[in-house]
């Protein structure tokens, strides 16, 4: 009989918190088990083990409760419980829910029976007169929906707010990027050209380069395509290494990564800047690319002299890890954190500038507007609220989302853009499915994007404002028209969606998935 020991089940309950988006929990608990030192290969783990296994535990006791039952014969129907039951019940309670569900069922029938056929037949008897039951009488049918997963949630209701359905991405505009060995949790086009940065669980990033015009429908991994950027020599597994966050340059001419191990590195420069205790959620360059800021699970944030290759100050004041950083200008910058807390800070200053408090939960990202009045931030409180420098209070506290909001985004519209006739509009993505359109002048909800099923991770709006991309853990893109509400192309893969990416031309999409893969979608309206 196989035994799980407690190392492979806390390497388990590990992945279950980065595959759920519980970045600095899992660090935390990671951190607390040792996870640095397990023997485990997690590249051998598929994803959703522990769920997995959990599942097929409470099928074991389902079955257990049934085929022992001493008062059932085997070939009996079989009798589904509900989660909850085989949870907070012992197998000698379940067994006995099972003979009284039976015998009421067989009298349900018999009755059905009875009433089927009476002033027809007349009721069966046999020569001395007793009731007979015949063996089909006997035999209980239970349905199963065998479209619902076993202990899963019930699958939300999907509006697509159109008519119509949406289209799919042919197959001849997708384009399915591979040679990363584990999850891909980052991707970003450079801003100058037709390359493609992704960053992996694999201890990688890598750079694609990615034909200008129809995608070519195909796998493409040819090394002839790819620079692939090593965070660790040897061993490609090796946890501390994962690349967790990166960020091109406002010319497209350097590649900043994040790293599980606490180190920023610049890539064409090959520069690696060591300060950090932690690891790094949220790495940003200012627009004039001299400075490069981190934020890390260590608490603090720094920002560093990109030419001298050195930190330039590090900021301190959170009491807990700092979850995103955010440029303001080219020397301000916004920070959240786990402490509930928001600090704007400034090149110089000791001491933070501004300090926005308002949230009840950890803010799990802030992000300024295109012109540097406004600050929007989302937690775990299932609030968004948009911030100003000349209020000490949130100038709009949004919240028509169910659940945590994890990322938030600013449309390339308005003040300060290349499309300021259009109105500036706020997207919010959250764990309750949904991605919802702000009016952030009047602080009101314009529109409500319902067609995930489950937790939106990321959004991004294409250069010209017109459309939105959403990722999410039901393995699908999709891109929203904002003119019409609804969603004009949808793509599905194989994994999860951790960040979605728009280039600068507005005609592709690049998502990253937790299946190992990228993909770059062809959009053509």
């Amino acid at each position: 009989m196989a035994f799980i020991t407690s190392v492979e089940l806390n390497f388990l309950v590990f992945r279950y918190l980065q595959e759920s988006g519980f970045t600095h929990s899992a660090f935390a608990f990671g951190y607390e088990v040792g996870i640095n030192r397990c023997p485990i290969d997690g590249n051998l783990v598929p994803p959703g083990a522990l769920i997995a296994i959990v599942q097929k535990g409470l099928q074991y006791l389902e079955m257990e409760a049934n085929l022992s039952n001493c008062d059932t014969d085997l070939d009996e129907d079989f009798s589904f419980l509900q989660p909850l039951d085989l949870i907070t019940k012992d197998i000698h309670e379940l067994r006995q829910m099972i003979v009284e569900r039976k015998k009421n069922l067989r009298k349900d029938k018999v009755k059905d029976f009875d009433k089927e056929h009476e002033g027809e037949h007349g009721q069966f008897e046999d020569q001395t007169g007793r009731e007979m039951v015949t063996d089909q009488e006997e035999k209980v049918t239970v349905k199963h929906d065998e479209n619902r997963v076993f202990g899963g949630p019930e699958p939300m209701d999907v509006s697509t707010t159109g008519t119509s359905q949406p289209c799919k991405f042919p197959k001849s505009d997708v384009t399915i990027l591979e040679g990363h060995s584990s999850e891909v949790c980052a991707c970003a086009f450079s801003p100058a050209g037709s390359l493609l940065a992704s960053g992996s669980g694999d201890s990688t990033a890598r750079i694609w380069t990615i034909a200008q015009g129809p995608c070519i429908s195909a796998v493409q991994n040819d090394p002839l395509n790819v620079v692939v950027l090593k965070h660790v020599r040897g061993r490609t597994n090796e946890k501390s290494k994962d690349v967790t966050t990166l960020d091109w340059n406002e010319e497209g001419t350097l590649l900043a990564t994040g790293s599980y191990d606490g180190q920023a590195r610049i890539w064409s420069t090959m520069s690696t800047l060591s300060k950090h205790k932690g690891p790094i959620f949220s790495l940003k360059w200012n627009k004039k690319g001299d400075y490069l800021l981190t934020g890390s699970f260590d608490k603090t944030a720094i920002v560093w002299d990109v030419k001298a290759e050195e930190w330039k100050q590090q900021f301190e004041f959170h009491s807990g890890p700092t979850l995103d950083v955010d440029w303001r200008h080219n020397i301000s910058f916004a920070r959240s954190s786990t402490d509930h807390m928001i600090h704007v800070c400034k090149i110089g200053d000791n001491r933070p500038i501004k300090t926005f408090a308002g949230h009840q939960g950890e803010v799990n990202c802030v992000k300024w507007d295109p012109s540097g009045s406004l600050l929007a931030s989302c937690s775990d409180d299932i609030t968004a609220k948009i911030w100003s420098m000349k209020h000490e209070k949130y100038v709009h506290d949004l919240r028509d989302h169910l659940k945590e909001i994890y990322a938030l985004r600013w449309s390339p519209t308005g003040p300060g853009t290349n499309n300021a006739n259009q109105k500036l509009v706020l997207a919010s993505a959250s764990f309750d499915s949904t991605v919802k359109l702000w009016d952030v002048e009047l602080g009101k909800l314009i529109t409500s994007l319902n067609g995930h099923r489950e937790p939106v991770y990321s959004v991004a709006f294409s250069p010209n404002g017109e459309y939105l991309a959403s990722g999410s853990l039901d393995k699908s893109v999709h891109v929203w028209s904002l003119k019409e509400g609804k969603i004009v192309r949808t793509f599905t893969g194989e994994g999860g969606i951790f960040e979605v990416c728009w280039n600068k031309e507005g005609d592709k999409v690049a998502a990253c998935f937790a299946d190992n893969t990228v993909c770059v979608l062809d959009f053509r309206m």
